[in-house]
């Protein structure tokens, strides 16, 4: 069993958005490593402890922790961005963990363009492929198959989304092919996805951190570009699903 932690940066919307990109963010771990990389996670968290004062329960928000601090403003803001430079190393040591982006450009798409929806249909056919070609790092089983553990986000609608997808789920064919779709139901993502509060989940908080260091790559705030935090996505490259997009270096599906 694959299990896919989904988070998210930059906000879906179109008329009067203050993003004009949204990227959305799947860390891929196969059920054998799920506690191995537990443990791992809980020892990093430990460490911040004991060097920062980050208390265990605190969340690592990636956004809010280094704009909106909240309860973690007693943290220096410098030491709040070595926390997410340190994050980012540790989740660059989990060799079988498997980092799927997504990036919509926003810019010209039209008014009924749903960027939730195209965002969220092409993270789960990856998902659904990398499973169905066995491309994914670390173990496997015979007969693996796949699940989807979001942040709370809007949950009737990936929830529809995904059973849609199971009876009807149209993709254009490769030009060579001509035109017209073909029908690739999901089968290897299996039950509805399960819902948690990212405060309650280490995997979720690592998803989260893609997420923010992808967009800050390329769209860094002031803050990031001046302490070269940009950059700290680049750690994460030994993780980064890279057979999701042959069209781009890193593996990010662009839409």
């Amino acid at each position: 069993m694959y299990l896919m932690y989904v988070d998210e940066s930059g906000d879906v919307g179109l008329a009067g958005s203050p993003t004009q990109h949204f990227v959305l963010t799947g860390i891929v771990m196969h059920e054998l490593r799920w506690s191995g990389y537990l443990d791992q996670l809980v020892d990093f968290r430990k460490r911040m402890l004991k060097t920062f004062g980050l208390h265990m329960r605190e969340e690592i928000h990636a956004s809010e922790f280094i704009n909106r601090p909240r309860s973690v403003s007693r943290i220096a803001k410098s030491n709040r961005l070595t926390i997410l430079r340190n994050f980012a190393d540790e989740l660059g040591t989990m060799t079988d963990f498997n980092v799927i982006n997504v990036i919509v450009n926003k810019n010209g798409k039209p008014m009924n363009y749903d960027v939730f929806d195209m965002a969220w249909r092409t993270l789960l056919q990856r998902f659904e492929n990398t499973i169905s070609h066995r491309n994914f790092r670390g173990p496997t089983n015979a007969d693996d198959k796949g699940m989807i553990i979001a942040d709370n986000t809007d949950v009737n609608k990936l929830t529809k989304l995904i059973r849609q997808m199971r009876r009807y789920n149209p993709i254009p064919h490769n030009p060579v092919h001509g035109m017209g779709y073909r029908n690739l139901m999901l089968k290897y993502i299996i039950e509805d996805p399960n819902f948690r509060d990212s405060e309650d989940s280490y995997f979720i908080q690592a998803a989260d951190l893609a997420a923010y260091l992808l967009y800050q790559y390329y769209w860094p705030n002031t803050y990031m570009r001046k302490k070269s935090g940009k950059n700290y996505f680049l750690k994460l490259n030994p993780i980064l699903c890279k057979v999701a997009s042959s069209a781009d270096p890193l593996g990010i599906v662009w839409l």
